[in-house]
């Protein structure tokens, strides 16, 4: 870590500002990448400002829109919530690395096939979490919607509407990603 105490210019009083650095590690898209950053940044600014990856997009800054949803060590995660430092050697999978324009994962075939998307902002963090939705789906977890929490949840379109519900679409494409989803997860 670095510390570095700046003097305040502009203080009448000589207050300090106390800055602390960290260098950290993540491997992102399968590229192992290193920064230095300040501990109170962002992952997603992380990504955007530091790191030049620009898949996750920066909506609400607030947790509550998934435009900047990744999938963090295979879990999905709105980046903008999460300290960078609090990650340091984790994997993370962007839209960007989930699949490449010669072998698309099918979660993107799915939404070009179905025009998941209007003006593409929300995209790629749509794609992020229905990567990782339907994981958790295949991994048994339950949702507020499972009927039945002891057995499999079913893959209906209530459950897929219910674990995308924390992904906002300004454009309102909600029933193509949904379709989308429900091929996706015939494959």
């Amino acid at each position: 870590m670095i510390y570095r105490a700046p003097t305040c210019a502009g203080c009448r009083i000589g207050v300090a500002a106390l800055v602390v650095e960290a260098t950290i590690t993540l491997t992102v898209d399968g590229e192992e990448r290193t920064a230095t950053v300040d501990t109170r940044v962002t992952l997603l600014d992380l990504l955007r400002e530091h790191l030049a990856q620009a898949s996750a997009k920066k909506g609400c800054d607030h947790g509550q829109c998934g435009s900047c949803t990744v999938l963090l060590n295979g879990r999905r995660v709105t980046t903008c919530l999460a300290f960078a430092v609090q990650h340091d050697g984790a994997e993370i999978t962007t839209a960007a690395g989930v699949g490449s324009a010669e072998a698309p994962h099918p979660v993107q075939r799915a939404f070009l096939d179905h025009d998941g998307f209007q003006c593409g902002y929300c995209t790629p963090g749509q794609i992020c979490s229905a990567v990782g939705m339907l994981a958790e789906l295949e991994a048994g977890w339950p949702s507020h919607v499972t009927t039945d929490v002891a057995s499999a949840p079913a893959r209906t379109r209530e459950e897929i509407r219910e674990r995308m519900s924390g992904n906002l679409c300004r454009c309102g494409a909600y029933v193509n990603i949904v379709a989308a989803i429900e091929q996706a997860a015939e494959r």
